[in-house]
């Protein structure tokens, strides 16, 4: 006997009810198709949500692509302005190394201690970096020369910062000797008598005068010819009351005849500062002042030490 099996559809209401009626046979191959059918829509439901994820990712992928490409061009740009910057900075340390050899020049300073080689051995001027290259294919090149040109110019500033404190050195050092050398007139008034043989209104003989005699009236300000100390203040035989002041570097000037001192011995004095009074004490035909300037001790020309 041949079981059959019913398939009973209900429809909506006042609908008739119908009966379908299958075979074994027809139920498997029914049966079969509709897991097959199944299955394969079960595959693409999986599929297009692996799709759709791969998808997702790849769309991601592709943002943070083009974001790191977005990054890698600006650093290229950065490495280009800092090589511009290598470059310039170069160029500064170079015109300063020329500004400080002229300065040198000048100001008539030895160039001895003064370090060659600005930029290390040889001292040649590196090349300049080449930043507007397109850095596709020269990235790693440029980075290896701007390493090169930093550590070139670490040493060329140590060498700068040398030569400049040299410099320095060497411009105080002349400004101490420009200022404690004597430069100015001590007084205003007349020149009666100059560095060179005359008669001497005392004893009529022939003798070397070894200063300038000023004349002017009784307690013109006599000044000090440059900074220095004084070593000594006080009567002097013929020369009344003289003040000597040491201004260092071999150099001493003398004051003579002098009404008064303002200064007293120790005291420091500045060139231009009052530091007597003109008088007739001594041996003196007339208010004026002896002024002398030594050099290690041997009177030179005072006409030669007044600049103004």
């Amino acid at each position: 006997m041949t079981h059959k099996l019913s398939l009973i559809l209900l429809g909506g209401s006042g609908s008739k009810i119908r009966q379908i009626h299958f075979s074994r046979k027809q139920f498997i191959v029914f049966a079969f198709f509709l897991l097959l059918g199944l299955a394969a829509l079960g595959y693409g439901l999986v599929d297009y949500v692996s799709v759709r994820s791969e998808a997702a990712k790849k769309s991601t992928f592709a943002r943070l692509l083009a974001h790191q490409n977005e990054e890698v061009v600006l650093q290229r740009q950065q490495l280009q302005r800092f090589a511009q910057e290598i470059n310039e900075l170069k160029e500064r340390i170079v015109a300063l190394d020329e500004f400080e050899e002229r300065i040198r020049i000048l100001a008539n300073i030895n160039q001895a201690d003064r370090q060659e080689g600005l930029f290390g051995v040889g001292g040649s001027f590196p090349e300049d970096l080449n930043a507007a290259a397109d850095l596709t294919q020269s990235h790693h090149q440029l980075i290896r020369g701007m390493h090169q040109q930093m550590q070139q110019l670490s040493v060329a500033s140590l060498s700068q910062e040398t030569n400049f404190s040299s410099l320095v050195e060497k411009l105080e050092e002349r400004k101490n000797i420009l200022a404690h050398t004597p430069a100015i007139r001590p007084s205003q008034g007349w020149v009666t008598s100059g560095f060179e043989y005359r008669q001497n209104p005392f004893t009529g003989r022939r003798e070397f005068h070894r200063g300038m005699d000023i004349a002017n009236r009784q307690g013109t300000p006599v000044v000090a010819t440059a900074d220095g100390v004084v070593s000594s203040i006080g009567e002097s035989g013929g020369l009344g009351i003289m003040m000597v002041i040491d201004h260092g570097y071999g150099f001493n000037t003398r004051y003579a005849h002098l009404k008064e001192g303002l200064k007293k011995r120790g005291e420091r004095v500045r060139r231009g500062e009052t530091i007597a009074r003109m008088g007739t004490t001594g041996r003196s035909t007339g208010p004026h002042l002896h002024y002398e300037v030594r050099l290690n001790g041997v009177p030179v020309n005072p006409e030669n030490y007044i600049l103004n």
